[in-house]
């Protein structure tokens, strides 16, 4: 069915999951459409009135079976329910130590950038056979990447960050789409995945990106531009918090309450800093909402993920 154009290739590794639900649900409403309007044609001719005196024999109830068209159901919609959780926990849990790229959805296109620092535009290379987390967000309305062939899609909002992984089995060029309405050129919004060879995808990326900044290194340049180094820094002697081995911790805050630092407290920290105050800090950090990019602050956030990566 490859060759169906509503059908697209099963190209990642989760793909045959989602189909096998999909038709699993299509076989289930299939079946009980076919049952229910054949029973109704059934019983129409069956217990149909034949003469103006009859009086049908009345039927006070059936305990079998009320049980069973009630048991069986609710087993079934569990099963379902089962099966659908099983696959959104394996959509929503990426591997470990995926590859990491960060997408940006701008009216009306996709902006990317891998960890080495190359760029592309409505284009994404992957390699074939590694894990690959998308870390997302948009400049202006909401968005949502779409690989059909990869059966994954989520949305990307802005002021937030999103993530999604796949796993691309299959080489070749694959459609990207925006599958929510963006605005008046939202069918334009296109582009397409093509996953390469590990060792093919391997030269593309030293290739193309020779001599340019990986994303920790923009983000370093840019953390020193911007003067963060001036109170955050490698020491705990700042005026800010130090952020070297941070990612991923619990961080104390004024009020008692504690927070992981991932990417979104990171994102709002650096955005409206006033938000959280971190215990034994003063609230002094300038806002930087509005003065930086959307992919300014991911190349920020890499590279203080990089500071806790140097750390182990």
């Amino acid at each position: 069915m490859s060759d169906f154009p509503l059908f697209p290739a099963q190209a990642s590794t989760v793909a045959w999951q989602v189909d096998a639900l999909y038709f699993f649900l299509v076989a289930l409403t299939v079946v009980f459409c076919v049952l229910v309007f054949g029973m109704v044609a059934v019983f129409a001719i069956k217990y149909r009135r034949r003469s103006d005196d009859e009086q049908p024999e009345q039927n006070h109830g059936n305990l079998a079976l009320e049980l069973s068209w009630t048991i069986i159901p609710l087993f079934l919609a569990l099963f379902v329910f089962l099966l659908g959780a099983d696959v959104f926990f394996r959509l929503q849990r990426a591997p470990a130590d995926p590859l990491e790229i960060y997408a940006v959805g701008k009216q009306w296109m996709w902006k990317i950038q891998h960890e080495s620092g190359k760029r592309e535009i409505n284009t994404l290379h992957v390699p074939k056979g590694q894990p690959v987390r998308l870390t997302m967000t948009s400049e202006d309305v909401l968005h949502d990447f779409y690989i059909p062939a990869f059966r994954v899609k989520n949305d990307v909002i802005p002021g937030r960050y999103t993530t999604m992984w796949f796993e691309a089995t299959q080489t070749g060029e694959f459609h990207l789409f925006c599958a929510e309405f963006c605005g008046t050129q939202h069918s334009g919004m296109i582009g397409k995945v093509i996953v390469m060879e590990p060792a093919d995808y391997h030269d593309w990326l030293m290739g193309a990106s020779a001599g340019g900044e990986s994303m920790a290194e923009a983000g370093q340049r840019q953390f020193q531009e911007l003067g963060c180094e001036t109170c955050h820094k490698t020491a705990s002697s700042g005026r800010g918090p130090s952020l070297v081995g941070i990612f991923n911790k619990q961080e104390k805050l004024a009020n008692g309450q504690e927070v992981t630092v991932d990417v979104d407290y990171l994102r709002e920290s650096i955005l409206q800093p006033r938000a959280k105050i971190v215990e034994g800090y003063e609230p002094i950090m300038p806002v930087f909402e509005g003065q930086i990019s959307e992919q300014s602050l991911l190349q920020i956030v890499s590279y203080i993920k990089s500071l806790s990566e140097s750390e182990e």
